[in-house]
């Protein structure tokens, strides 16, 4: 890992910092918890890279907690904006991370990607689509849009990853590392831009 890298994931981890501590205000409690959650896996993924450099993206265990960042910020989402879907999306976001949990730790590698795939792309789409609807449709100002497009950038990072830990790599495991920590800054300045319009 290059100076430049770790400089990259310690600004991340300040902003998504910044995000845990400022909040929304007006929000109930178990979006609140949904959206602290999403932000502070960020800062723990973030300063463990630095610490530990790429290598712990190799870890079970940090791909089952970084499930967790579209699991969590698309069930903020739908707990804010989509609540007759709640219980049912919540239902899938629990039993999809508990299969990305069961695969990761004792499944055939191929359905460990497929299932994270799955739960991943899910969480990925709602984070894309819901707020660009809701701008489209006037409910949120325009800025908000910001959060459609850190949703579309984090599925382009967990698509590489997952592409690349499958055997499969769209480009060189060099090149999805060294766009990497510049890609996980621009999807959570995204981020922390699109919620201050909420």
């Amino acid at each position: 890992m290059k100076p430049l890298d770790r400089i990259l994931l310690l600004i991340t981890a300040l902003l998504a910092s910044y995000q845990v501590v400022r909040g929304v205000a007006g929000l109930s409690s178990m979006a609140i918890a949904c959206y602290t959650i999403g932000f502070g896996v960020i800062v723990v993924a973030s300063l463990l890279m630095i610490i530990l450099g790429f290598e712990v993206l190799d870890s079970p265990m940090v791909v089952i907690a970084s499930t967790l960042i579209p699991q969590s910020l698309a069930l903020g989402l739908v707990t804010q904006f989509l609540r007759p879907i709640l219980i049912p999306y919540g239902i899938f976001t629990v039993l999809g991370f508990l299969a990305v949990v069961a695969t990761r730790l004792s499944g055939p590698k191929k359905l460990a990607v497929i299932t994270l795939a799955i739960v991943h792309g899910v969480a990925g789409l709602m984070i894309f689509f819901l707020p660009i609807v809701l701008v489209f449709q006037g409910k949120t100002p325009g800025g908000f849009a910001w959060v459609g497009i850190g949703g579309m950038l984090i599925g382009l990072g967990g698509l590489l990853l997952s592409f690349l830990k499958a055997g499969r790599p769209l480009f060189s495991r060099e090149r999805i590392l060294a766009v990497f920590p510049g890609l996980l800054l621009l999807t959570t300045a995204a981020f922390v831009a699109g919620f201050m319009f909420v």
